[in-house]
């Protein structure tokens, strides 16, 4: 089985995918829009609940993707849960046998009236990080994500050299479809020796056909990156058509 792990591993351009789903899918829907990427990607990345709606557990998702045979890196975040919860979740995803997964101290439950959910953070996601790496510090690839700052100016590297030495191997930047900016950040991951640390993966939102194939070429361009992640609400049809014209695929 291919895997996002063993793409980075070998140093190729990895391509990865984000799976679009929501609370109230038809399961059979979800499943054939992952089957259908996974002919295109190295891997697929699972998002974990935003706002304030709860989905499918994207670790349950990635246990019925492997038997299907096809990988993905599930995201985990501290806003949810606590201490113990983490530790067992990853201690399952260990034993499932996923290869790579993002860890995240996570985006705060926006105030709202009445009672929506409490917001955890028992451990931030260095502590996350770390609990990973202390359960499997060579098997398994842990990452997290990063922003492309409006202003490099005010953007400071210690923290992800914190959870880089927590055990973090890739960074996932969050999308990013100014060329400028991107390239000004990858710059400074460069220049702050970032990507001595990391695998850095840039997410792009699709958009039409050329344009996005154009882009994922570009980004391909910019040094320091070592892999694309493409965003796509609903059918996955824009991802891979995309995929196949900038020649990207990992069926090319």
């Amino acid at each position: 089985m291919k895997t996002f792990q063993s793409a980075l591993a070998k140093g190729a351009f990895a391509v990865t995918a984000e799976l679009s789903w929501e609370a109230y899918d038809q399961f059979a829907d979800v499943m054939t829009r992952a089957a259908s990427l996974a002919d295109y990607v190295d891997g697929i990345q699972l998002g974990e609940n935003r706002g304030i709606e709860a989905r499918v557990s994207p670790t349950a998702l990635a246990v019925l993707l492997l038997r299907e045979g096809i990988d993905s890196t599930p995201t985990i975040n501290c806003r949810d849960r606590n201490r113990i919860a983490l530790h067992s979740e990853l201690l399952g995803l260990r034993a499932l046998g996923v290869t790579s997964l993002v860890l995240n101290s996570g985006r705060p439950i926006p105030a709202g009236p009445g009672d929506i959910a409490d917001n955890v953070f028992d451990i931030n996601g260095r502590e996350l990080i770390a609990i990973a790496k202390e359960i499997d510090e060579s098997g398994w690839l842990p990452g997290t994500d990063g922003h492309v700052p409006d202003n490099d100016s005010e953007w400071l590297a210690e923290p992800l050299q914190h959870r880089a030495a927590a055990g973090a191997q890739f960074l996932r930047l969050r999308p990013c479809n100014d060329l400028t900016r991107l390239r000004n950040h990858m710059a400074r991951l460069v220049q702050e020796k970032v990507t001595w640390s990391y695998s850095v993966v840039v997410s792009l939102t699709c958009g039409p056909v050329d344009e996005t194939a154009r882009m994922i070429e570009d980004v391909a361009a910019i040094p320091g990156v070592s892999g694309i992640n493409l965003l796509c609400p609903g059918a996955p049809g824009l991802v891979i058509e995309s995929l196949k014209s900038s020649g990207r695929s990992s069926a090319s």
